[in-house]
């Protein structure tokens, strides 16, 4: 483990106050998405006339770099692109192009809803993406349009996420399941995904937000998850990756296919977190439930030192205490909780 600030490859490795480092940093590149997922972004409160961030508001491609470059200093070694869907920020491609120059920066990931994925997906491996992440909670054409409450199918999504496996990308497919909406779907998620070679993760619905209407009655949990598949498939516990690895992954006896649950209700892995999330306005969060986040594009557009905005991040990490899974409450569950839409997932 590491105590306090340690030297690392040229770099100052940063920790909190329990003692877990900063590694992965999340940047939101979009406040829209072209979805209207009711556990995201639901259709009442993100309707047609909602004042969605305008192009000044947004961090531009150089501030962007410019952090990146700073939390790279400070121990961060991947990236992941987020939104809102972040293929509907112009011109990502050539982002992706420039983090990926950033000395320390290893990978360079992206969490996608997969309809513009296909148009893309070449453009982004060229530019320096490793691996997508995309977001598809049924097979079923009907019950998809229902969730995504835009009228979408499911083709424009299953071919995007086989054109970025065909490209060279690594896939991963994101299910967050909700008791009633969409367990029915989790066997013939897992039987359609095993076949393509492709890993399927299960998300539990989370109390995101302030807007997404959660309960704990409908959450299905890993446990519920796992034994349901056990029925059909044996599946084999592996090993963590990496430190900080959110997904609990199982291989399918006697193939290499692989499936994975995020469990952040009922099994929680705040003890591991190493992740820190920007906004797309510039706004620091040091946890998915935080409720306010500290601004620093006033920092970059004030032409602050870059020394000066590494030591308030450094100091920010630092005092970091955020443990919110771990101490949910019924209480807690009610605090005003940013947006998963505007700080990403």
């Amino acid at each position: 483990m590491l105590n306090g600030n340690e030297e690392e490859c040229g770099k100052v490795q940063v920790v909190d106050t329990h003692n877990r480092p900063l590694r992965d940093l999340r940047i939101s590149v979009t406040d829209r998405c072209n979805f209207r997922c009711s556990y995201c972004m639901p259709k009442e409160i993100f309707g047609v006339d909602y004042p969605f961030m305008n192009k000044n508001e947004l961090l531009s491609f150089e501030e962007i770099v410019r952090l990146a470059k700073i939390f790279a200093e400070l121990g961060v070694e991947k990236i992941r692109l987020t939104g809102g869907e972040p293929l509907l920020r112009k011109d990502l491609p050539k982002l992706v192009e420039q983090l990926h120059k950033v000395n320390g920066i290893k990978y360079i990931t992206l969490t996608t809803n997969g309809v513009f994925l296909a148009k893309y997906a070449k453009q982004l491996k060229e530019a320096g993406i490793c691996r997508v992440n995309v977001s598809l909670d049924s097979l079923d054409d009907e019950l998809f349009k229902r969730i995504n409450n835009m009228g979408t199918g499911v083709n424009p999504v299953l071919k995007g996420i086989l054109s970025a496996r065909d490209v060279g990308l690594e896939v991963k497919v994101n299910m967050v399941v909700k008791k009633g909406l969409n367990d029915d779907q989790v066997l013939p998620m897992v039987r359609f995904f095993k076949e393509e070679g492709i890993t399927l993760r299960f998300i539990e619905f989370m109390d995101v937000g302030s807007s997404n209407g959660w309960s704990l009655n409908e959450v299905v949990t890993k446990r519920e998850l796992y034994d349901m598949i056990r029925k059909e498939y044996s599946l084999v516990a592996m090993d963590p990756s990496y430190f900080g690895e959110v997904a609990k992954r199982y291989r399918f006896k006697g193939s290499k296919s692989e499936i994975g649950f995020i469990s952040s209700v009922s099994e929680t892995f705040c003890g591991s977190c190493t992740r820190a999330r920007i906004s797309a306005d510039g706004k620091l969060y040091t946890c998915l439930f935080a409720s306010v986040g500290y601004d620093l594009k006033g920092h970059l557009r004030s032409n602050m030192p870059d020394e000066q905005i590494s030591e308030v991040l450094r100091n920010r990490w630092n005092r970091r205490s955020d443990r919110y899974s771990e101490i949910r409450t019924e209480q807690t569950q009610n605090k005003p909780k940013i947006e998963m839409s505007y700080i990403g997932g």
